[in-house]
């Protein structure tokens, strides 16, 4: 098999770029891989909130933390925290427990006095962090919680494969540690309903379970892509049709296509070819939503935006 050096030109994809801005009070803000911010202007949840992006080097060949300098950063350009001025966050929502999503969750929860929402991978993450029980949700498939004026309903999935680092987190995890002790747990869609009528599903890899999300709809989905540009074209095909299509998406927004070693202070660029295809996944992706009269965007990031506009 022939190896493809380089990656994708984010700029031949500029015209995808072009989800609505929010013009009220409510807006979701894409902070990176599967991180987006929800928030009624007064209230907010947020799935993983993954800030310290440490890079490749060390990901590979040393141990990781939270980097709590980038994340107060974060935050405090978020407006989320105390002194900060912005809404309160009720929860932090983790998609799985792999580093680039759970790792920096519990020092969000924290700061914010969110809750930290999972499997019990998730838990011992915030447990190892310092998170006291009552700042701890565990989640149960199909169990809607509410937080505030949102309700989040998890949905067992599946990760993307292959998976690197399976398995589920049995003690709670101190770091600094190995990424390799943020094994997958439990993979969750996550579906977020707030009280004014909006419906998102969050899918945070590129897995899936046949079925699992018959019964359930959503207006928008967030479609993460991270490793589908690698499979094949059926695989793609079968991904969008038991996520976009089983909840009755009008508008995809793809996430979890950005190269995560890159710190968020520098412009995003998408994953090398040599772990994902890109190009791939928008061509096919593309031809569906263009096919079943779907919208599709890719997010800017830190831009508040409002998916569900011209929805009606």
């Amino acid at each position: 098999m022939r190896i493809r050096f380089g990656r994708p030109d984010l700029g031949a994809y500029a015209a995808r770029f072009d989800v609505p801005a929010a013009q009220g009070a409510f807006g979701v803000t894409f902070l990176g891989v599967a991180g987006l911010l929800l928030s009624d202007g007064e209230a907010a949840v947020m799935t993983d909130g993954f800030f310290s992006r440490p890079p490749l080097w060390r990901v590979s060949l040393g141990r990781i933390a939270p980097d709590e300098a980038r994340i107060d950063a974060a935050l405090a350009r978020l407006g989320l925290g105390p002194g900060n001025g912005g809404p309160r966050l009720h929860a932090v929502a983790a998609v799985h427990a792999h580093f680039d999503h759970v790792m920096d969750s519990p020092s969000v929860a924290r700061r914010t006095g969110a809750v930290l929402v999972g499997d019990e991978s998730t838990a011992n993450v915030g447990r190892g962090a310092g998170l006291p029980d009552d700042r701890i949700r565990v989640a149960r498939p199909g169990e809607p919680m509410r937080h505030g004026p949102f309700t989040l309903t998890f949905v067992a999935s599946a990760h993307c494969p292959p998976d690197r680092f399976p398995g589920v987190i049995t003690a709670p995890v101190v770091p600094p540690v190995r990424a390799s002790a943020y094994r997958c747990g439990e993979a969750w869609s996550v579906l977020a309903a707030h009280l004014g009528g909006r419906t998102a599903l969050i899918q945070g890899s590129a897995g899936f379970v046949p079925g699992a999300l018959e019964g359930h709809r959503a207006d928008v989905a967030y479609l993460g892509v991270g490793g589908l540009g690698v499979r094949d074209e059926r695989y793609i095909r079968d991904y969008w049709a038991h996520t976009v299509r089983a909840v009755g998406a009008r508008r995809v927004v793809l996430i979890h296509w950005d190269d995560f070693f890159r710190p968020l202070h520098e412009p995003l660029r998408a994953l090398p070819y040599a772990g994902d295809d890109l190009d791939v996944s928008l061509r096919v992706l593309a031809e569906l939503a263009d096919r079943e009269r779907v919208a599709l965007h890719l997010p800017t990031l830190w831009r508040r935006e409002d998916p569900w506009a011209s929805l009606t």
